[in-house]
């Protein structure tokens, strides 16, 4: 009986914020600091979910930022250090549209990676450090349907751009690594 109850509590605190109507937000905490992005579930509700997913899980705690690029975005939640990447769960459909409410790539967005499958993300993330229109959804084609935007960041913009400032190198057939591992220490969902 006091597991049931238990467990009754932890899924009405898990749905509080979407129940108050409230964002849900994720810390991020890196070797380069602090990072708080808020989610969209509204405009991108599978996206959310699975974001969340990882987060719950402990996927992302001790992943690294792995491919920075200078004007342009930093990616994580996928690699370990050394390059190693870790198995996520089935990829998600794409929700990026040409919807009014759509987000689009603009700086501190964050959005989901994936392979020139425009349904293949799984657990990769980018947060965009500049306005990164090319990536927004053009069309319901392969290479037309873009990165679909489920949050921004909302505190640590700077420290976004530490990392982006750091210092990068070719790993195996991976380019744009950082010399020394920014890792993701421990993600955490945080209420609104």
């Amino acid at each position: 009986m006091t597991r049931l109850v238990l467990v009754a509590l932890a899924l009405v605190l898990m749905a509080a914020p979407a129940l108050a109507g409230g964002k849900p937000q994720v810390r991020l905490e890196t070797t380069k600091g602090l990072i708080v992005v808020e989610l969209e579930p509204r405009v991108a509700p599978k996206t959310v979910e699975n974001f969340l997913r990882y987060v719950r899980e402990g996927f992302y705690n001790g992943t690294i930022f792995h491919r920075v690029i200078k004007d342009f975005m930093i990616q994580g939640g996928g690699m370990m250090p050394g390059m190693i990447q870790k198995t996520g769960h089935e990829p998600i459909r794409n929700e990026a549209s040409d919807d009014d409410d759509m987000l689009l790539n603009t700086k501190g967005t964050i959005a989901m990676a994936r392979t020139s499958n425009p349904h293949s993300a799984t657990s990769q993330f980018f947060i965009n450090t500049k306005d990164n229109p090319s990536l927004d959804f053009q069309s319901r084609s392969r290479r037309g349907w873009g990165y679909c935007v489920f949050g921004r960041v909302i505190k640590g913009m700077d420290v976004v751009e530490r990392i982006e400032a750091v210092s990068t190198m070719a790993v195996g057939g991976h380019r744009d690594v950082p010399r020394r591992a920014v890792v993701i220490e421990r993600a955490v969902v945080v209420t609104p």
